[in-house]
């Protein structure tokens, strides 16, 4: 077993379902300690986070690793091919929750470290972890806090690199370099409640609104651009009614997302989205909630040396997307840096039976190293 795949196992046995640590966090930092990081513990609320820092002999930029050790519920244990935290080899395959997202990029990321400074001791810039146990949750006392920290002591980060599991077919093959930005929807619209065989007693807030949900769902938001796709609008869920068959219901619920791309904004979509609702007279309130703005790399020193990396351990050229849900680089990106994810293969993703290829995961740490390389060196 290569000290790569131990790690990821290592880091698996640990149950860190958000937003618990359970010990990940220490496990990563005495190996990262014992390469000459100096190590920061940042608690906030209830969630652990760290910042490490390894200082290079000459100048150059501050290069972050980031990710996450928390994961996402397991789901009946009793449905899964092996115990999720009990890290298996079957096949050629690693099973445990978490092996995807994100294990099996931290085990990379530090042995790529520990190979990188054993072979440069003395390399230029700054290297940097940017660790959270609060990606999977509300995502409030997590890297948005140690960036925040960061600001107060007027750090800031040249290159992030978020170990997101970025990849479809083949590690590699796909990196992410930007997301779209998420805004959400709270609705509630008002009628009264009546009698369902006296309808001229009651107003149906079904009814009233679902013409004004049509033109939402039908509006073209914006057209995209060459990196990002049109901005998409979805229910995602509508309830209403008292349960019984015979009762008009006094108020309907609907919960509604944008993904945004950067050519509109949180203020254009909440705007445009009002002026629809009150063009149908409707008596409802609204709450918007902007959970992360857009961003996007679309060149640059960062870019260029992961697509070079990638070439140099695949021999494949990496193709570039902004598609997918929100990372933490939302929180990164605004700072000014350059933000791009790079992981494993995505199709088991918070599902039972978690895995990736172990075979993979000493390439990906390759494909890290050549970064800094590429970087740092």
């Amino acid at each position: 077993m290569t000290p790569t795949i131990q790690l990821a196992s290592d880091l698996i046995r640990r149950k860190s379902v958000t937003p618990d640590d359970a010990g990940c966090m220490p496990l990563m930092l005495e190996r990262l300690e014992k390469i000459g990081f100096e190590t920061t513990h940042l608690r906030r609320g209830d969630t652990d986070n760290f910042w490490a820092e390894r200082k290079g002999s000459g100048e150059g930029p501050l290069f972050a690793f980031a990710g996450h050790t928390d994961v996402v519920p397991t789901g009946p244990e009793e449905n899964w091919r092996h115990p999720p935290f009990e890290p298996v080899i079957e096949d050629g395959i690693l099973y445990g929750r978490g092996a995807a997202d994100m294990k099996g990029s931290l085990a990379a990321m530090v042995v790529a470290c520990e190979e990188f400074v054993a072979a440069h001791p003395d390399h230029s810039g700054r290297i940097a972890f940017l660790i959270t146990s609060d990606e999977e949750g509300p995502a409030a006392d997590g890297t948005v806090k140690v960036v925040e920290w960061l600001e107060e002591r007027g750090e800031k980060i040249d290159c992030c690199l978020v170990g997101e599991p970025s990849s479809t077919d083949r590690v590699g093959d796909v990196i992410k370099n930007g997301r779209r930005g998420s805004l959400g929807l709270e609705l509630t619209v008002f009628g009264v409640q009546g009698h369902v065989a006296y309808p001229h007693l009651a107003e149906n807030p079904v009814h009233t609104l679902a013409p004004a949900l049509a033109e939402l769902a039908a509006e073209q938001w914006d057209n995209g651009n060459d990196f990002f796709p049109a901005t998409s609008f979805q229910v995602s869920n509508i309830n209403g009614g008292t349960g019984a068959t015979n009762v008009i219901p006094g108020e309907v619920k609907v919960i509604c997302n944008w993904r945004f791309s950067t050519e509109t904004t949180a203020e254009e979509l909440e705007s445009r989205a009002r002026k629809i609702l009150d063009g149908h007279d409707l008596n409802y309130r609204a709450n918007f909630k902007l959970s992360g703005q857009p961003f996007l790399t679309a060149g640059g020193p960062l870019v260029e040396a992961t697509q070079a990396a990638i070439k140099t351990v695949t021999g494949e050229t990496t193709q570039l997307s902004t598609a997918g849900g929100t990372s933490d680089g939302r929180f990164i990106a605004p700072t000014g840096a350059q933000v791009v994810e790079l992981g494993p293969v995505n199709a088991t993703i918070h599902k039972v039976d978690e895995c990736v290829k172990a075979d993979d995961l000493d390439p990906l740490k390759d494909m890290y190293r050549e970064i800094l390389e590429g970087l740092l060196r």
